[in-house]
């Protein structure tokens, strides 16, 4: 939910997406995408949080990453960018996950985890950020 959540946060800052997304100019879809995004970082914390590749988390990274890539396109190259959005965002699901379950091991799930965030909120401000630049 990170890819919604910063584009839901640079759209409540007035910046544009390059891509056509008719959902990002909707206020309920705004408040949603930002609720999601604290949901997630929250949840991944606890001990009964599943997989992120188990069917649901797959199906809504894959929704998230559709979404976030077909607005971060060039106007009339949506569903390029969806398409590589997609096809990067699962792949990394499973490569982030043996990351993830390694650093566990080491450091514990909520520093694990926090670290993660970290790391993954700055990418995503980071990539909305360059790619709605005024």
């Amino acid at each position: 939910m990170t890819p919604m959540a910063a584009l839901a946060r640079a759209h409540l800052a007035g910046r544009r997406t390059p891509g056509r997304l008719v959902l990002l100019g909707h206020p309920l879809f705004t408040a949603g995408a930002l609720a999601m995004g604290v949901g997630e970082l929250l949840g991944d914390k606890m001990k009964s949080a599943p997989d992120r590749t188990v069917f649901l988390g797959l199906l809504a990274r894959i929704m998230s990453a559709g979404i976030a890539g077909a607005a971060l396109a060039p106007r009339g190259r949506e569903r390029e960018g969806a398409g590589l959005a997609v096809g990067t965002a699962v792949p990394m699901a499973y490569l982030t996950l043996a990351g993830r379950k390694r650093a566990m091991d080491e450091i514990g799930q909520t520093r694990s985890g926090l670290i993660e965030d970290a790391l993954i909120v700055a990418a995503g401000i980071a990539v909305v950020a360059y790619a709605v630049r005024r």
